[in-house]
């Protein structure tokens, strides 16, 4: 079988008995009836463009179609190197988001190596330190700016803010371990330490991790949260987001800071499903756990701010 002919078995299987295949390929690929016909009938051939147009119309899985179960079609998101790239990773996120979670019954799994960026994105200071640290690590002209020079603009927040609410509209189970929080706390202290960041800055994002943690610690008390977190001591998170709706899964695998390759290839998606519910059955679920449970888990991370915070704290000191 010709990969046309595989291509349109697939579509005869989501249009309905009534419905003309050459009406449909011709209303997808805007043709006439007649040079639909012809692709149908193995006259012509479907162009790339083509061929990807009715993919995306019927949600058919090229990858999965074509290729070996070894070999997989990714698609990825844009390269960042300066804050303009950066406003517009923020607006496609955004977007890929909203559209995967335009059915309200579609769940998102995140493994949390770190805190998940969706908490930055309320455009206080910690949101804008974030995309300091970002852009430090991804543009060597922004690590010879202060943190109270750098400037974003207010679209840039708008940008952030309206990936916090996609995030907010979907059902989201979350694992974290204990180290989950480290990164974050180790940004502050070395900026401060590196003469980038004041000692009053670095004070108050601390008080703003601590006011993530808490309301972290509120929405898993919530009795009509969509929202879930795991604590698992054993494995170790990688960022990865999986995207389960009724249509299909979409995975997100991180590979560099902010960059994520995106694919929709069944096994694949399937294999991870199955690993985040493995990580899952051995985790402790925060929000049904005891009180116990949970305040070991979150003082513990407080424990941590107030390490770093008199990590600070004593350096000042040390000055006078």
């Amino acid at each position: 079988m010709s990969y046309q002919e595989t291509l349109l078995k697939q579509i005869r299987k989501q249009i309905s008995n009534k419905q003309s295949i050459n009406d449909e390929i011709a209303m997808v690929l805007q043709i006439s009836y007649d040079a639909s016909h012809r692709r149908v009938s193995g006259k012509s051939k479907f162009s790339i463009e083509e061929t990807v147009l009715l993919a995306n119309h019927y949600n058919i899985s090229l990858d999965g179609l074509f290729f070996h179960k070894e070999k997989v079609i990714i698609e990825k998101t844009i390269e960042v190197s300066n804050l303009a790239e950066m406003q517009l990773y923020f607006q496609n996120s955004a977007t890929k988001v909203k559209s995967l979670t335009k059915d309200s019954d579609t769940v998102m799994y995140y493994s949390a190596k770190d805190i998940p960026l969706f908490y930055f994105m309320d455009a206080t200071i910690m949101s804008k330190f974030k995309a300091y640290v970002w852009l430090n690590l991804l543009d060597a002209e922004t690590s010879k700016v202060t943190f109270e020079n750098f400037v974003i603009t207010e679209s840039f927040l708008e940008s952030m803010t309206k990936l916090k609410t996609a995030y907010e509209k979907v059902e989201v189970k979350e694992i974290w371990n204990d180290t989950t929080i480290n990164s974050s706390l180790q940004q502050i202290l070395y900026f401060y330490e590196a003469g980038l960041l004041s000692f009053e800055l670095a004070n108050e994002l601390f008080d703003d991790l601590e006011n993530i943690i808490n309301n972290i610690k509120k929405k898993c008390n919530h009795p009509n949260s969509k929202f879930s977190i795991y604590y698992n001591e054993l494995v170790m998170l990688n960022n990865n987001l999986l995207f389960e709706s009724k249509e299909k899964l979409t995975l997100f695998a991180s590979y560099t800071l902010l960059g994520y390759f995106i694919t929709e290839n069944e096994e694949s998606c399937q294999n991870v499903k199955r690993w985040f519910h493995r990580q899952i059955a051995n985790s402790k679920p925060l929000n049904s756990s005891g009180i116990k449970e949970q305040q070991l888990f979150f003082n513990k991370a407080i424990r941590k701010i107030e390490f770093y915070r008199n990590q600070l704290n004593s350096q000042v000191d040390l000055m006078y």
